[in-house]
């Protein structure tokens, strides 16, 4: 990265500062999430783990939707955001319908947040959500053979994390391919400038040998496809982001990298909302449907 000037770093990170509605945003996905986990026959608050905040949220593939067999949905497992401190899966319930009424079952899990945890800690965490995922997902009508992720911001950086997991070390039983393709939507891959950007240091508690580790640009190419897109309208920085795992990657594991036109950080996440949305049509193809 060429230019470390925390002031600088903190105009193109700080993404409430960047779009002054945010709470009216925030409000909007807060009152819709709660009329689809009313409507819904969801599953709620139910325990991957033992710790801090680890539960997620069910959402059942609807019978009459697309083509998908009984018992056999392709499974979306959406990851939020909030730079690993903030935010919470309830306020994510919104995004499932679209899902759910095209045939996927669609699971948003939470995690523990920093500075109560490390972002290590919180992968950790999500690596259990996913195991779960697998052993539990024909329980709730989907098909743990076809687990695609979702992410993001900072669960755009999870995402990417967790497509280079060696999930025969986590369990036995679990597959190699547990998970193979993912969409990352406004990513973080590399740390390295979120170390220098002072809104977030005291929270996330990074450190050069973390920032390394964590990561996903030093990772090795992953055997699936990652899809990395983000707002037109968003910073230089998360634009660069989003270019970078695909420099990282390369164009065989990063087929999609994209911007979205008219959509900031947070309006980003409309377009996967929307049947008629970009995102969600690129998402609807990782999980086949």
């Amino acid at each position: 990265m060429a230019r470390i000037d925390p002031a600088w770093l903190d105009v193109q990170y700080n993404n409430r500062a960047r779009i002054p509605e945010h709470p009216q945003i925030f409000e909007r996905w807060s009152e819709r999430s709660a009329l689809v986990r009313e409507h819904s026959a969801a599953r709620l608050d139910l325990a991957y783990g033992r710790g801090p905040n680890e539960t997620l949220d069910v959402f059942p593939a609807q019978p009459h939707a697309g083509s998908a067999a009984a018992g056999a949905a392709p499974v979306l497992v959406f990851i939020h955001g909030g730079w690993w401190r903030s935010l919470d899966k309830f306020d994510h319930s919104f995004l499932a319908p679209a899902f759910t009424q095209a045939g996927a079952m669609v699971v948003v899990p939470n995690y523990a947040l920093c500075p109560a945890v490390t972002i290590e800690a919180i992968a950790l965490q999500l690596v259990q959500a996913l195991a779960w995922t697998f052993r539990n997902a024909a329980l709730h009508g989907g098909d743990p053979r076809r687990i695609v992720l979702a992410g993001h911001s900072a669960g755009g950086h999870l995402a990417a994390m967790l497509m280079c997991c060696d999930w025969a070390a986590v369990g036995r039983d679990l597959p190699p391919n547990l998970v193979r393709d993912a969409l990352a939507v406004s990513g973080v891959f590399d740390l390295e400038p979120v170390l220098h950007t002072p809104f977030l240091q005291a929270d996330l508690r990074l450190t050069p040998a973390n920032v390394a580790r964590l990561s996903p640009v030093h990772f090795p190419c992953p055997v699936g496809r990652l899809f990395a897109a983000v707002g037109a309208d968003e910073s230089d920085e998360f634009l660069r982001q989003n270019r970078l795992i695909r420099d990282a990657w390369g164009e065989r594991c990063v087929p999609v990298c994209e911007s979205i036109a008219g959509a900031n950080h947070l309006t980003v996440l409309h377009d996967l909302a929307d049947p008629q949305g970009r995102l969600h049509r690129h998402a609807l193809r990782l999980l086949g449907l």
